[in-house]
C-alpha cells in the first residue's frame, strides 16, 4: 500500500547538503536523534498545557516537518559517515514512538475530539512500529509498509490541527479520528502479512 515514507529517498536528496554540513561540525547521529525526541516532547507538553490553543495547534505541521528532517538526518548520519551503533538503533525506534505519543496524545485533551479513539489511534500506530521491528526477528526486513506510517501519520496529525484551527470539533472530526484507527489497524495487518511473505519468499 502507498505511503508517504516512499517519498523519503528524494527528501533525503535534499538534506545530504546539510546532512555533510552537520557531520563536518561533528554533529553526531544520536544528537539529532535525541533533540528531534525533545522537541516533540516540548510541542506535546504544550498541546496538552494550553488544552489545544490555537497558535500550538497551527505551529504542528512545521514542527513535525522539522521532526521529519531530522529523523532523515540522523539515519544518514549514521549510515553515510559511519556513525552506525546498537545504542543509535535502540534510540531511533524507541524515540520515534515516544515521541508520536508525545506530539499526538495531546490530541486526546482537546474538547470535542473523542479521547478513546485519539488514544486508539496512537495505540494503533505504535503497534505498528512494533510490527515493523518484529520483522526483523522473523528473519524479515525492518518493515516500513503502510498505510498509516509514521510520515502519514504525522500528515494527518498535522492536517487535523490546521483544521482544528479553523472549524469545530464535531461529526467530521471523530470520523476523521476513527478513519486514522482504522488505518493504523491496517498497517499492523499489512506489516505482519507482508513480513510473513517475504520470509516465506526467501525460504521457497
Amino acid at each position: 500500500m502507498p505511503s508517504i515514507y516512499d517519498l523519503k529517498p528524494k527528501f533525503q536528496a535534499l538534506l545530504r547538503p546539510l546532512c555533510g554540513a552537520l557531520a563536518h561540525a561533528g554533529v553526531t547521529a544520536n544528537q539529532v536523534t535525541l533533540a528531534a525526541f525533545l522537541l516533540s516532547l516540548a510541542h506535546g507538553a504544550t498541546n496538552a498545557a494550553t488544552g489545544g490553543a490555537d497558535w500550538v495547534l497551527a505551529v504542528l505541521p512545521l514542527v513535525l516537518f522539522i521532526r521529519m528532517a531530522m529523523n532523515a538526518i540522523d539515519g544518514m548520519l549514521a549510515r553515510e559517515f559511519g556513525q552506525k551503533s546498537n545504542l543509535g538503533a535502540l534510540l531511533n525506534e524507541l524515540t520515534d514512538v515516544l515521541a508520536d505519543a508525545a506530539f499526538y496524545l495531546p490530541f486526546a485533551l482537546i474538547g470535542g475530539l473523542p479521547p478513546a479513539l485519539v488514544v486508539a489511534a496512537v495505540l494503533f500506530g505504535v503497534i505498528a512500529e512494533m510490527t515493523g521491528v518484529a520483522g526483523v526477528l522473523i528473519g524479515a526486513s525492518r518493515r516500513y509498509d503502510g498505510p498509516f506510517g509514521k510520515s502519514d501519520r504525522a500528515f494527518f496529525f498535522g492536517a487535523l490541527a490546521i483544521l482544528l484551527v479553523f472549524f469545530e470539533p464535531g461529526r467530521w472530526s471523530t470520523i476523521l479520528v476513527a478513519f486514522a484507527v482504522a488505518l493504523g489497524l491496517a498497517a499492523i495487518v499489512n506489516r505482519a502479512r507482508l513480513a510473513l511473505k517475504e520470509v516465506r519468499d526467501a525460504n521457497a
